[in-house]
């Protein structure tokens, strides 16, 4: 699977199948699992803290949550950014 079809596939993952996977890679692939996390743009700070702060979790549930608010912040932003009115022409645009 390359980098960028990795992204689309697990766009379409149910949540529990997302899980698997990051648990997966925690387990198996490691550098695979933090190489998404920077290609999905999760803070390594918030990740961080948010282990730290709930322990009591499996990870690849904390890790899954944080990919699926990620991957909503990124739809919305395409949607907005989709409505935006630029004004001029469409030469202008470029």
């Amino acid at each position: 699977m390359t980098e960028k079809n990795e992204i689309a596939i697990i766009e379409h993952f149910s949540r529990e199948e997302l899980v698997g996977y990051i648990q997966e890679l925690i387990a198996k692939d490691f550098p695979r699992l933090v190489q998404l996390l920077y290609r999905l743009d999760i803070s390594e700070a918030k990740l961080k803290e948010t282990l730290a702060t709930h322990t009591d979790t499996d990870a690849g549930l904390l890790i899954t949550q944080m990919i699926i608010d990620r991957l909503e912040q990124k739809r919305k932003a395409r949607e907005e950014f989709g409505k935006k009115d630029w004004g001029g022409s469409e030469e202008e645009r470029w």
